[in-house]
């Protein structure tokens, strides 16, 4: 109650909208939770390699009851929704920052550190690595290396033929929707309202999808590079990079790489020299909503609001953050036109098709020999892909997360591409020993609490949904149901 009395006060909102965001967003709460606040992924993949067994086992080592702190306060262990980290499940957050590859002897040594108390900063450090796993780099990941050479491009040649590039290039957005980028960029930059602002969505919330993790653990400067070059052209002064909370761990390095970018006059006021090209982004932590990896929910929650989709138009190109023109665009967008601004655009033609130019990068996890990042071709094949990673006698393939697609074996000769498979990155496979039906109620369950309640269908339709569901897993179903 003191800590909501002093938001009221400081920053000009009601109780009721504080209260309103706190019951809106997972990571925050109006009851205390333990000292180390344990949470454990609960995306399908997660389940598939034990993540509910070992959850039980630390549980049990610590006297704990799921979701409750135990009664001396030291601790709270629970679920939380998929944490970007399916190559290298199960995995779980304590207090925000993740640790990954979970199995009964790492379960034993946290049970061990929570009971002897030990602050989280003297934890194993080996706890909390994250590997890249970037098993087949291509177009846009063959090179590591930043030289900011799209920029100096910008800068060399001017805002209207880098636009133009990026038309060329026939760049979609990375998102899954592919609405075409320079298109996007034009309409925002033709916005009466001078006051333009550029946005990078780093909440990659769909089950499945931890891509984007990658590009900001290694290729943040390109990045940045293209949200800059954005900024360039539509005339923005101002961006903003909203990181989901699970990625909390990377708020350091990206706070690093934006410093040394000021640093070197590639962010701040008169960037690369030139006199009026003033741009600087600030990072903003999103706080357990996956319903604002959409642009509009996003730019709520941008402003301070529950992350509620907004009705369009007006589309966030006229009026978007605080009601000024805005350019949302998800991490690998921005990469990708970092690599075409320094390239060309026919370079970035030379892979892909006709519609679908390019490459796409593609979380891979579950039931493969090599879960990680993938970048193939537009146009390369589900089955391709399986080859690649290893995957033997597949029984199924989910592609683009809880909201995509499932296909069966009869389908794995189709192709990923706008035209074809759409796909924001993810690729979950799931062999011939899986039940599907498990997959069924983890989604189910999984758009049931993240539902942001705007909607009637959704909010209503799809508890009734994960009913129907658990209503034949349990042998109750109709032929009607069925």
């Amino acid at each position: 109650e003191e800590g909501i009395a002093r938001l009221v006060g400081a920053v000009d909102v009601t109780r009721a909208q504080v209260l309103a965001a706190v019951d809106f967003y997972a990571f925050l709460h109006l009851t205390p939770r333990g000292g180390y606040d344990i949470l454990f992924s609960d995306n399908i993949t997660d389940r598939m390699l034990g993540n509910q067994r070992l959850l039980q086992q630390l549980c049990d080592q610590l006297g704990a009851d799921l979701g409750e702190p135990r009664a001396d306060g030291r601790v709270t262990v629970d679920y939380t929704s998929c944490t970007g980290m399916c190559d290298q499940a199960p995995a779980l957050l304590v207090n925000g920052f993740a640790i990954t590859r979970l199995d009964e002897a790492r379960i034993r040594r946290i049970a061990a550190l929570v009971d002897t108390r030990v602050p989280l900063q003297h934890w194993p450090q080996e706890f909390f690595a994250v590997s890249n796993n970037v098993h087949r780099p291509g177009l846009l990941l063959q090179d590591l290396e930043a030289t900011d050479a799209g920029l100096a491009e910008l800068l060399d040649r001017g805002p209207d033929p880098t636009l133009a590039e990026i038309e060329r290039a026939g760049l979609r957005g990375r998102g899954g929707a592919g609405f075409t980028t320079a298109l996007k960029w034009r309409f925002c930059r033709e916005a009466e309202n001078p006051n333009k602002v550029v946005v990078c969505n780093a909440d990659e919330g769909e089950p499945g999808t931890f891509k984007d993790r990658v590009l900001l653990s290694s290729y943040a400067d390109l990045v940045f590079e293209g949200m800059t070059l954005c900024a360039g052209i539509i005339k923005a002064k101002e961006g903003f990079l909203y990181l989901r909370g699970e990625y909390r761990y990377l708020l350091e390095h990206l706070e690093a790489v934006l410093q040394r970018r000021r640093e070197q006059g590639l962010l701040g006021t008169s960037i690369g020299g030139q006199a009026g090209f003033d741009f600087d982004i600030r990072i903003h932590l999103g706080a357990g909503a996956y319903i604002c990896g959409e642009e509009s929910a996003l730019i709520d929650s941008l402003e301070g609001k529950r992350g509620v989709t907004r009705k369009r138009p007006p589309f966030p190109v006229t009026e978007g953050y605080m009601d000024r023109p805005t350019v949302v665009n998800n991490v690998e967008t921005f990469l990708a036109a970092a690599r075409i601004a320094e390239h060309g655009g026919y370079w970035f033609r030379s892979e892909g098709t006709d519609q679908s130019a390019g490459s796409k990068i593609l979380s891979v996890s579950g039931d493969c020999a090599c879960p990680g990042i993938y970048e193939v071709p537009f146009g390369t094949s589900v089955a391709e892909v399986l080859e690649d990673c290893g995957a033997e006698d597949t029984q199924a393939v989910q592609v683009s997360g809880a909201a995509g697609a499932t296909l069966s074996a009869d389908e794995f000769h189709r192709i990923l591409a706008f035209e074809d498979l759409p796909t924001a990155g993810s690729f979950m496979v799931f062999d011939r020993s899986r039940d599907m039906l498990d997959m069924v109620r983890n989604f189910a369950d999984f758009f049931v609490h993240e539902s942001c309640g705007f909607c009637t269908p959704c909010r209503v339709g799809g508890s009734l949904l994960r009913d129907l569901v658990d209503k034949v897993a349990i042998g109750r179903a109709s032929r009607y149901d069925l």
